[in-house]
């Protein structure tokens, strides 16, 4: 495969800016901010985000600001506000996009709706969404495992290896590639030779990449729509057939309230010999 068909520059400031916004709660900061007028005094802002303690809400507020998303304002020393910098606005689509995705393609729990006396999903925030679906792609290697295979296509582990992972170990690939099938957006072919191959809802990750990589390169928006790897979809993101991706099951038996995000479940533990060993179930969560 041609280097220029995968931009590494590009790819890693995707990589760094996923790892920006990783740390718990930092989308509930940023897409609470962005509802909002204007700038919000803290009182305010922790009136939004009831469930942080100052001893979470601080730390995010003060790594945010020195990311260059939140802008701290001192108008005395007793009334300091809090709001997004022109930079903090502009990762707004890439937010959306994480939340869109983690509502078209995390598992649900069905819950009772009392108006109509119908089961359906329940509703999720999308902070909440975003935050899960940054669960599922921003883990160690998990980008530049899934760049590498919507650029190729089908690859087997071994190619995948060498080009993805070329400065580890071969058998580093094992448990990330392990957790990006778990999660449903890799799947397996067993004809000949096991190939690895992106599913629906991996492709479906399209527009996230796409907005990241504008932002994090500094570039508009629309020019997203012809990123070199991204930018024409293989797969289209309809073809779900109702299945969900995700490795973060909901055990609650009701909807998740807005003040009470579920913490991510732990993912199952497994062994490097047994990658390959059964065939692959489908997206589940």
């Amino acid at each position: 495969m041609a280097a220029a068909r995968l931009p590494s520059t590009d790819l890693h400031r995707v990589a760094e800016a996923l790892e920006m916004i990783a740390p718990r709660w930092s989308i509930w900061v940023l897409m609470t901010l962005a509802s909002q007028p204007g700038p919000l005094r803290y009182t305010k802002l922790k009136e939004h985000l009831p469930w942080l303690g100052d001893g979470q809400l601080h730390p995010r507020l003060r790594a945010l600001s020195e990311a260059g998303l939140v802008e701290r304002t001192a108008q005395t020393r007793l009334h300091v506000t809090y709001g997004l910098t022109a930079r903090g606005r502009d990762l707004m689509p890439s937010l959306t996009a994480l939340a869109g995705w983690g509502d078209a393609h995390l598992e649900k729990n069905l819950v009772l709706n009392r108006v109509t006396g119908k089961t359906e999903p329940e509703r999720i925030p999308a902070a909440q969404n975003a935050e899960d679906t940054l669960a599922v792609i921003g883990h160690r290697h998990a980008t530049v495992l899934l760049w590498t295979l919507k650029a190729r296509g089908t690859t087997t582990l071994a190619a995948l290896s060498a080009e993805a992972m070329a400065d580890h170990s071969p058998s580093a690939i094992y448990s990330p590639i392990r957790r990006l099938i778990d999660d449903g957006i890799v799947s397996v072919s067993r004809d000949d030779v096991a190939s690895l191959q992106l599913t629906a809802p991996g492709q479906a990750l399209a527009p996230i990449y796409r907005s990241l990589s504008a932002w994090a390169t500094a570039r508009p928006l629309p020019d997203a729509e012809s990123h070199p790897v991204w930018g024409t979809p293989r797969i289209s993101a309809a073809a779900r057939s109702g299945q969900w991706a995700a490795h973060q099951a909901r055990k609650a038996s009701q909807a998740v309230a807005v003040s009470q995000p579920p913490a991510p479940a732990p993912v199952t533990a497994w062994r490097p010999g047994e990658l390959f060993s059964a065939a692959t179930t489908g997206p589940s969560r």
